[in-house]
C-alpha cells in the first residue's frame, strides 16, 4: 500500500533551514504526487518532481525552480502540468529541453544575430567601410 503524504502548508516551506549538524546534509521535505522542497545545506530550497520515465520507467528528477521565486502554489501548478504530460507518454524534462532549444531558436532568427554571425565569417575578407 502506498505511503500517504500529508500536503506541506506554506510555513513549514518558509521555515524549512538546513541541518545543524557538523556535516549537514540535504533532505527533501514530501509535498506528494512526486513534488518535494529539496533543502541543500547551504540554506537554498529547490522545488524537484520525481518521477519514472514513459518507456524506461527509470526513476529521474526534474527541478522546477527556487522557493521564494516559484511558490508552493506555482510548484502545484507546474507538478500537474508534468503529470499531464506523463499520462500522455511525454516526458517532461525532454519536453522542458525541447520548448528551451525551440526557443532559442526562435530569439536566434534575429536580423542582428544573423548580421553579426555574418559579419564574424567576413570579418577577414571585408573592409571596415563595407
Amino acid at each position: 500500500m502506498a505511503k500517504t503524504v500529508k500536503p506541506l502548508t506554506n510555513t513549514q516551506v518558509k521555515n524549512a533551514t538546513p541541518e545543524p549538524k557538523e556535516a549537514p546534509k540535504e533532505y527533501n521535505l514530501s509535498d506528494g504526487g512526486g513534488l518535494s522542497l529539496r533543502v541543500k545545506p547551504t540554506g537554498a530550497r529547490y522545488w524537484v518532481f520525481n518521477y519514472s520515465k514513459p518507456f524506461t520507467k527509470k526513476r529521474t528528477n526534474l527541478s522546477f525552480g527556487a522557493y521564494p521565486e516559484l511558490s508552493l502554489a506555482e510548484a502545484r501548478k507546474e507538478r500537474e502540468k508534468a503529470r499531464e504530460l506523463l499520462a500522455q507518454d511525454i516526458d517532461p524534462k525532454e519536453e522542458k529541453q525541447r520548448l528551451e532549444k525551440e526557443q532559442g531558436e526562435v530569439l536566434g532568427n534575429t536580423f542582428e544575430y544573423v548580421a553579426a554571425k555574418w559579419l564574424e565569417v567576413k570579418k577577414k575578407s571585408v573592409t571596415a567601410d563595407y
